[in-house]
């Protein structure tokens, strides 16, 4: 390869066309964001020009470095370079940015275009998403790597911008990053000045070296245009190994190209492209716009070869210790392929019929027997091991010293761990999950709801389910929050009602492969349904739903529960006599999707004498019962008292449900 200084007459050459690139695409639709893309060129040009380890080819090599942009309203940054660099994104695509259907949206969403590592756009969730690339890679690094061959030993760098800084999101991830001494995160701090309405001194004043230095992190600040600085900053950065994550405050121009707006909050929208011919001449590009010189074309082809033998030679490497270590062998590649053993709910082992628990201790058995059989899965908790029961027992926690744990200690900081779950799970090589409270998953609600479009394997473990809780009062009892994450499209929320259903609960967020699940566990015991063959409660809870106590003549009337309230249902149900069902209900979306035939054989559409029972909000359940139907719920918030009394209080009762019938 041409030495690193003779290429920066080519590589500036590349960063203006790749601010035409943006200017032309922004202009195409008159829709977009300029800012990023053109203040930030000269820091895409070394890193797809020199620094990025990628093949365009293979843009899923495992021992790739990966780049997110946190920054995701500045997309053209990314699809220009993706274009440049050779990825499968044509100019076509370029042109076609923001359009309908095309591979170039708005913002960056995995799968959707090639090289781009994750969904993006919602401030600081990519520098979440980027701590958790890096855990990923720091727990493969250590389980895979030997004495004799190196697998991992890639870097995550993230660009990001004040906006994803302010937000509280990242700043929860950047304390967990240092912490955790995760050193082979870079982060790029696009420190232009600005945001969006106006100078970023309007809203901030912070010494960003000193703030992330206290955190436990490197930090250099450069001029975000000099190539030799922008070069020689990253490479030494990549070289680091001295337990600490990289900032580089990358101090640029926003807008840069464009004049009459540069260094203004003008450039960061769209506002620039109104200048768009004037640019090309500031620029010193053609005027027929989209335009990419044949140096710059021949320069990333020749790059890319050069990444292509890197690449190759990696695979030589990996077909080696994939020979000397047969059995991690299997293990990477059943976790890339999301390969889960298909009889998960018929080997879980079984409880004893005198079982006597809540849900989340349940779950605690059931996870450790669930990571016996999928190598893949780690599990962390936002200061709440204690309360949420899913510690991984015999393989120690993640830490500086110890990457290869399973027990990621997250601190309280829910809303990091959400992104940073996302950002292992993008990755693709672990199954990443999460505990808290139940009445805290809004605080990482944004996270889930990307896991849900960017269809993430995410398992989410949220205790203390209702107004169960009790004397900790309405603060912690979450009457609306199962409902209000049954509307977020693509997440399965499972509320199982004993502890064979657990078990089936877990299962099915295992075997899921194209989304994420939340898994809603009681803090009060359950009834265990000892009468009802096990096999019948995990296969019902995997379906959503199902009958568990038959009718013992003509069908009259339909009880349908979930979670802590369907022990009571049972109970009505064989109070109430014998044309009386009783149907679990743990997951209204996996019973959605079962086919009219099944739906039809537990919930007969003839039986119209109906009612649900569940510990919080009823809006939902109007869908199951129908117009003739009643829903015993709870609309309103909580109380403090012991949690028999509040749900006695509350009318979440046995006798509630006999009188609704009666």
């Amino acid at each position: 390869m041409v030495h690193a200084a003779m290429n920066s007459e080519i590589l500036g050459k590349a960063a203006n066309e790749a601010r035409g690139l943006a200017i032309d695409a922004v202009h195409a639709c008159s829709s977009g964001h300029l800012g990023l893309p053109l203040g930030c060129a000269e820091i895409g040009a070394v890193l797809f020009g020199e620094v990025l380890r990628y093949d365009p080819k293979a843009p899923k090599w495992l021992n790739r470095d990966r780049f997110i942009l946190s920054a995701g309203h500045g997309s053209m940054f990314l699809y220009s370079w993706l274009h440049l660099s050779g990825y499968d994104v044509p100019l076509q695509a370029v042109k076609d940015f923001r359009k309908l259907h095309s591979i170039t949206p708005g913002h960056p969403e995995f799968g959707e275009t090639p090289g781009v590592e994750a969904t993006t756009g919602p401030l600081g969730q990519g520098v979440g998403n980027a701590v958790g690339y890096a855990l990923s890679g720091k727990r493969a690094a250590a389980r895979y790597n030997t004495a004799e061959h190196t697998l991992f030993d890639h870097h995550i760098i993230a660009l990001a911008g004040d906006g994803c800084l302010q937000e509280g999101v990242a700043q929860e991830a950047i304390a967990f990053a240092g912490h955790n001494g995760l050193d082979n995160l870079i982060l790029i701090y696009d420190s232009n000045d600005v945001t969006l309405d106006a100078m970023a001194e309007v809203t901030q004043s912070w010494d960003p070296a000193t703030y992330f230095e206290a955190l436990g992190w490197d930090a250099v600040q450069i001029d975000g245009h000099d190539l030799d600085a922008v070069r020689g900053t990253l490479s030494r950065a990549k070289a680091n190994d001295n337990g600490k994550p990289t900032v580089i405050i990358a101090k640029t121009l926003i807008g840069k190209g464009i004049p009459e707006v540069a260094g203004t909050a003008k450039a960061h929208g769209e506002g620039g492209a109104n200048f768009a011919g004037e640019a090309h001449g500031h620029l010193g590009l053609p005027a027929e716009g989209f335009s990419v010189s044949a140096e710059t074309r021949a320069y990333f082809a020749a790059h890319a070869a050069d990444l292509a033998k890197e690449s190759a030679a990696w695979q030589a490497t990996h077909g080696a210790w994939a020979a000397a270590n047969p059995e991690l062998a299997e293990e990477l590649r059943n976790g890339v392929a999301m390969v889960i053993p298909s009889d998960l709910v018929e080997t879980l082992p079984e409880f004893e019929a005198g079982y006597a628990d809540a849900t989340r201790g349940a779950g605690g058995v059931v996870i450790n027997a669930v990571a016996k059989a999928v190598p893949q899965l780690i599990s962390g908790s936002a200061d709440l091991y204690g309360s949420t029961k899913n510690y991984i027992k015999g393989d120690g926690d993640f830490s500086k010293e110890n990457p290869g744990g399973r027990n990621i200690w997250f601190g309280i900081r829910e809303h990091a761990m959400g992104a940073i779950c996302n950002g292992i799970a993008y990755d693709g090589l672990f199954r990443a999950s999460g505990a808290t409270f139940l009445v805290f998953a809004d605080y990482m609600r944004a996270s889930i709801r990307l896991a849900g479009l960017a269809g993430l394997p995410v398992t989410y473990i949220f205790t203390h389910d209702s107004v169960g809780v009790g004397e900790d009062g309405p603060t912690h009892q979450p009457v609306e929050t199962v409902s209000g994450l049954r509307v977020i499209p693509n997440l399965d929320v499972i509320r199982p009602g004993d502890p064979e259903e657990v078990s089936g609960a877990w299962a099915a967020a295992m075997l899921r492969t194209d989304g994420p699940t939340a898994l809603i566990l009681s803090r009060q015991k359950v009834k265990t349904l000892s009468e009802v063959p096990v096999k019948v409660r995990r296969e019902g809870a995997f379906r959503g739903g199902y009958v568990v106590k038959e009718e013992e003549g003509a069908l009259e009337a339909i009880i349908m529960a979930t979670g802590s309230e369907l022990g009571a249902a049972v109970d009505a149900a064989a109070e109430l006599g014998k044309g009386v069902r009783g149907g679990s209900m743990p997951c209204l979306e996996r019973f959605d999707r079962q086919s009219a035939d099944y739906r039809e054989s537990v919930l007969p559409k003839a039986c119209t004498k109906r009612v649900a029972i569940e510990a919080g909000v009823t809006g939902l359940w109007w869908k199951y019962v129908g117009d003739a139907g009643q829903v015993i719920g709870i609309d309103r918030f909580g109380m403090s008292a012991p949690g028999d009394t509040v749900m006695a209080e509350l009318g979440i009762t046995k006798e509630a449900i006999v009188a609704a019938l009666s």
